[in-house]
């Protein structure tokens, strides 16, 4: 078994479609494509991505049985890993499957954990999520990845995470349910920078006409009527 830990600070709570970048990660074998031996030359068939992955609901439970952190998104790991059977470094992307992966968890005072287990416990994701009691704002503090696949050939290889359609809430739950949405400081940012682009070019534009219209004015006033 291979574990790869690596701290990730960023909101959460409201995404549609985010990256988390990771340092290295090794794989397993059903990411490989093994052809068989043969002395005639062989094309490979064309690389396939997948889909977009199916979004999945996670629930975490606390002590008294009532969900403590809730999470709604779907996973797509890529991967770069070297192969045993292929003898080289080889590249793929697979979606977290919700139907085939199991999730629990804990859930404390300024911190709560999201574990997905899936491919038979082969693989582990684990969230971090820690509280600032100060702020009472969250943040996503780590993500722990444990996996045992048979086609590893290095401990160490590159990963990351593309996460769709993410809401997620691990503080702060009433009756189960998904409190209102908060726009991320990147979402706020990404909406606020074509706002300012926009306001400066108009801002040009009126500046261009202004100098128009008085050169224009300047212009009829050097001639006089005879």
């Amino acid at each position: 078994m291979y574990l790869f830990n690596i701290e990730h600070f960023a909101s959460m709570k409201h995404l549609a479609h985010n990256r988390i970048p990771f340092a290295a990660v090794a794989l397993h074998q059903g990411f490989a494509t093994v052809a068989p031996p043969t002395t005639a030359p062989t094309t490979a068939a064309p690389h396939k991505e997948p889909s977009r992955p199916e979004r999945g609901n996670y629930v975490v439970k606390g002590s008294n049985g009532t969900a403590c952190l809730l999470a709604s998104m779907g996973l797509q790991l890529n991967v770069t890993f070297s192969s045993l059977s292929q003898n080289k470094t080889v590249q793929d992307v697979m979606n977290i499957q919700p139907s085939l992966t199991n999730s629990s968890g804990s859930c404390d005072s300024d911190s709560a954990y999201l574990r997905l287990t899936t491919d038979a416990e082969k693989t582990n994701l684990t969230f971090t999520f820690t509280l600032n009691t100060t702020s009472n704002k969250y943040h996503l503090s780590e993500v722990f990845l444990s996996a045992a696949w048979p086609d590893m050939k290095d401990s160490i290889s590159n990963l990351s995470i593309n996460t769709f359609q993410v809401q997620v809430q691990p503080f702060g739950l009433s009756g189960n349910q998904f409190g209102a949405a908060e726009e991320c400081q990147l979402d706020e940012d990404d909406m606020l920078i074509p706002i300012i682009v926009g306001a400066a070019l108009a801002g040009l534009v009126l500046i261009v006409l202004l100098a128009y219209l008085i050169g224009r004015k300047r212009s009829h006033a050097g001639y006089q009527t005879i």
